[in-house]
């Protein structure tokens, strides 16, 4: 058998026979998402605090591959498991595979000497590719003759509170994997064999992209992947909220089918109503409809939307694991004279931004009038939370989330062109209603994503105060353009055309 397999190649395997190839075969193809590194990243950070948590004395030892490489930390681990101590990232290989171990810790069973072996990933609970992960640990150091107690996964304790003073004990979760794991051994044996056969071919296989190329994971391949496949002229992946077993198996199983070959009755009448103005290039607008469902809301007027930052693992006090903090809001608000003004609120010091951002945003709205948002769940969501952590100001949160008024559905019911391509986000929607407004023309910020990284960018200690004036400029201009496309979709919705030109 060749160069043995690790268990990061192993789960590509899992994922899709073409990546494995290509992870062994061309990896200067892969493309990794911000999305990706930032896990990446996340992962990184929390094997850190493991350590910490599993080793209080800082007795154990870390063999770092980085700075070895594979071979000598291979060796090393071999002489560091007669030693008995806590490992972190020892390595065994057998089996035609091999495995990094995130912590070993030395035990015994009836007098025998064995290990506790511990895997930490990042999620908030135990994934099918964990158990995955667990199955090819076991092989791996059944067949090198490893020992082991258990096997276990320490996971993300959604519930986990952040207090400064008792730091993270309690952040991590644990599952005992073994016994599945154990009872999987032939089978992964089996998967090491495909797998190797798979690698040794001389050209990659020709799987289609499909589903496989965002889960578990979204694949760095995926635009090579697709770069040089047929695709459909209004593929029926167009269509929206797509829930019946019956029409996403055909979807799913066909990917390049038509929009125009999906029958009819498998369609309900939104997604009917997508294929009808796809196909025709037709706009549907019901706008006495949309005026009716916003006529009972009157004047003043608000369009908030918020930024937030999610952090995996809590800095602040009271906050929870993955918890979204928000940090900059954006109102455009309308007098009854239709006068249009602008405020926003930003907090880029990297200290909680939390208790500044509800004073702040009580202060913006007002006593009444309707406040309109794209997508309520999310803003309603922030709030509740923030009433939450600030009793003192919960009535007052707790009064905006009652004047809330969600502009999505009745976008949904009453509106769409077939630019959109069956979505109805803010930004598929605004530039059909005002194609003056871009957010392609905003300077580096132009998505939430792309806010999330300019916060952390804002907040590193890197950052210098030019680069920090920019970011801040940036990511104000981005949140005004969300408030005024919500302005001018209520306008287009209401019919209204007398507004004033925006102050502030």
């Amino acid at each position: 058998m060749t160069r043995p397999l690790s268990k990061s190649k192993m789960l590509a395997y899992r994922q899709c026979h073409r990546r494995l190839w290509l992870e062994v075969h061309r990896p200067e193809l892969r493309d990794d998402s911000n999305e990706t590194e930032t896990r990446f990243s996340v992962g990184r950070q929390l094997v850190e605090i493991a350590r910490r948590l599993y080793d209080p004395k800082q007795m154990g030892r870390l063999i770092d591959i980085n700075e070895l490489g594979i071979g000598p930390a291979l060796e090393l681990s071999s002489s560091l498991l007669k030693e008995r101590k806590i490992l972190f990232e020892a390595g065994v290989s057998a089996g035609g595979a091999l495995a990094f171990t995130d912590v070993m810790v030395p035990t015994t069973r009836r007098g025998k000497p064995v290990w506790k072996v511990i895997e930490v990933k990042s999620s908030t609970s135990v994934k099918g590719y964990h158990r995955d992960d667990a199955a090819v640990q076991a092989y791996v150091m059944k067949s090198a003759a490893v020992d082991y107690a258990s096997i276990s996964l320490a996971y993300i304790d959604k519930t986990f509170v952040y207090d400064p003073e008792e730091g993270y004990a309690g952040l991590l979760a644990q599952e005992n994997l073994t016994k599945e794991a154990d009872a999987r051994l032939h089978e992964v044996k089996e998967w090491v064999n495909e797998a190797h056969s798979i690698v040794g071919k001389t050209s990659e296989p020709s799987t289609r992209t499909g589903r496989q190329c965002t889960e578990p994971f979204e694949c760095g391949f995926r635009a090579y992947c697709s770069k040089n496949e047929s695709k459909a002229t209004y593929p029926a992946s167009l269509l929206p909220r797509v829930q019946s077993r019956e029409l996403k198996a055909l979807i799913e199983g066909n990917p390049v089918l038509e929009l125009a070959d999906v029958p009819d009755d498998l369609l309900n009448e939104l997604q009917a109503r997508v294929k009808s103005h796809t196909l025709s290039n037709t706009v549907f607008f019901d706008q006495e409809g949309a005026a009716r469902a916003l006529a009972k809301q009157g004047l003043p007027a608000y369009f908030l939307d918020f930024e937030t930052i999610q952090i995996a693992i809590p800095i602040w006090k009271s906050m929870q694991p993955y918890q979204q903090v928000p940090f900059q809001f954006s109102v455009h608000s309308l007098s009854r004279r239709l006068e249009l003004t602008h405020r926003d609120f930003i907090d880029l010091s990297g200290n909680d931004p939390s208790e500044a951002f509800a004073t702040s945003l009580i202060e913006a709205m007002g006593e009444k009038g309707p406040i309109f948002v794209y997508n309520a769940a999310f803003e309603t969501g922030r709030i509740r939370e923030l009433a939450g952590r600030f009793p003192r100001m919960r009535k007052r949160l707790l009064a905006l989330n009652a004047r809330i008024v969600d502009l999505l559905p009745i976008a949904r019911e009453y509106y769409y062109h077939p630019s959109q391509e069956g979505s109805w986000s803010i930004k598929q929607v605004l530039p059909t209603i005002a194609p003056d407004l871009s957010y392609g023309k905003l300077e580096g910020v132009q998505h939430g994503g792309e806010a999330m990284l300019a916060y952390a960018e804002a907040t590193s200690e890197q950052v210098t105060d030019d680069q920090l004036r920019e970011i801040d400029r940036q990511l104000r201009e981005y949140c005004k353009l969300d408030t005024f496309a919500m302005v001018r979709i209520w306008q287009v919705f209401t019919g209204t055309t007398k507004v004033s030109s925006c102050r502030g």
